[in-house]
């Protein structure tokens, strides 16, 4: 489903169509571009994909909608960035009401009755891959009517996502729960059929969005249960690295094929234990990362934290990638690829950052 060749992958960026992208996205068998885990873990940037697509010579104003949906990734990255481990927290007010900190028995076992969604959560077990609606959907149903706090739910799903980014994932989450957003975010069976071409009636959200946003929590969401998650790293040859070079790190965040081709050097994968204990991920997605990372050229695999690894290569200079989750890293930090490079900071919604961006659309 996810191809791991660089030129595989350069690939499926010319296969994109905005304007049907723009028309369909929402649907499940819309034209999406199923580019989102190669953007999370750095091997593809939003700039980069904008500029490939308006080299074709659509017009900002035609392809609104996808500019819009690649600029929303830079825009949780700059709150990630601004608002630091806030985001692990409710950010804007307190997601209410709230019975438990825990995650529906039913949604962890895809049993929710709800077709679309059950069928959605077995593929994301099977593949690392879930439509964004259905995330969307799954969200609403955890937080707004089992009413588990989203944070449970939300590190569950980043848990088994190919495409695992802490920033979109939580922030999103919180969205829907009304902790980033004005109002929660509410889909009933209508709605879901219309989308999933599903035909379902008579479920416990066939009802109009007048009923769902007081209705009691439904029976089949009352059970909840605690998670355990973990990341297993495997284990890798020791480093054999040459001290007249400079060391460039990867990590989970950034495995840019073409970021220190200009120099030689030492080309290490960190994996730090202490990062997937505060973020862990599957073993499916730990395969992703390691197949991705065979696309640089002789890259080593080291498997430690960064301060082990900073006595291994001696005086050698460091080179990494800005990114919040390493800012414990010492070196020379290189700047990521933003679409706007002109609009940093925090601003309190993607539509007030969106209007920043637009004035530096006439670049492109």
């Amino acid at each position: 489903m996810f191809p791991t060749k660089h030129n595989e992958i350069l690939n499926l960026i010319d296969q994109i169509d905005p304007i049907r992208y723009a028309q369909t996205r929402n649907y499940i068998d819309g034209a999406v571009t199923r580019l989102s885990p190669y953007i999370s873990r750095g091997i593809l940037s939003t700039k980069q994909i904008a500029q490939a697509v308006l080299s074709k010579g659509y017009q900002p104003y035609q392809i609104d909608s996808f500019l819009k949906e690649l600029t929303w990734r830079d825009y949780f990255q700059q709150v990630w960035i601004a608002r630091k481990d806030e985001i692990d927290q409710d950010l804007k007010q307190q997601q209410e009401p709230v019975v438990n900190y825990q995650i529906a028995s039913a949604i962890l076992n895809y049993q929710t009755g709800i077709h679309a969604i059950d069928q959605a959560i077995e593929e994301l077990y099977r593949t690392g891959y879930m439509h964004n609606h259905l995330r969307m959907y799954v969200a609403g149903l955890s937080c707004n009517l089992a009413q588990n706090h989203w944070r449970v739910p939300a590190k569950w799903m980043y848990y088994h996502l190919l495409d695992a980014d802490w920033a979109s994932n939580a922030l999103s989450w919180q969205w829907v729960a009304g902790a980033f957003s004005s109002k929660k975010y509410y889909a009933n069976q209508e709605n879901i059929n219309r989308y999933c071409y599903t035909h379902q009636q008579g479920t416990f959200l066939d009802v109009s969005y007048d009923e769902i946003g007081s209705m009691p929590i439904p029976e089949i969401l009352q059970s909840a249960e605690n998670l355990t998650l973990k990341t297993y790293l495997p284990s890798f040859p020791e480093l054999v690295l040459d001290k007249n070079l400079p060391c460039c790190i990867y990590n989970f965040y950034n495995l840019d094929v073409n970021w220190s081709m200009d120099f030689d050097a030492n080309q290490i994968l960190l994996l730090e234990p202490s990062f997937f204990d505060r973020y862990p991920v599957s073993d499916k997605t730990i395969d992703f990362v390691l197949d991705l990372a065979t696309n640089i050229p002789n890259i080593q695999v080291f498997v430690g934290e960064f301060n082990t690894l900073k006595k291994l290569t001696g005086s050698s200079e460091i080179h990494y990638k800005e990114h919040p989750t390493n800012v414990h890293y010492q070196g020379t930090m290189h700047t990521r690829d933003w679409i706007f490079d002109e609009v940093k900071g925090y601003y309190p919604s993607f539509f007030s950052y969106w209007k920043k961006c637009e004035k530096y659309l006439k670049n492109y």
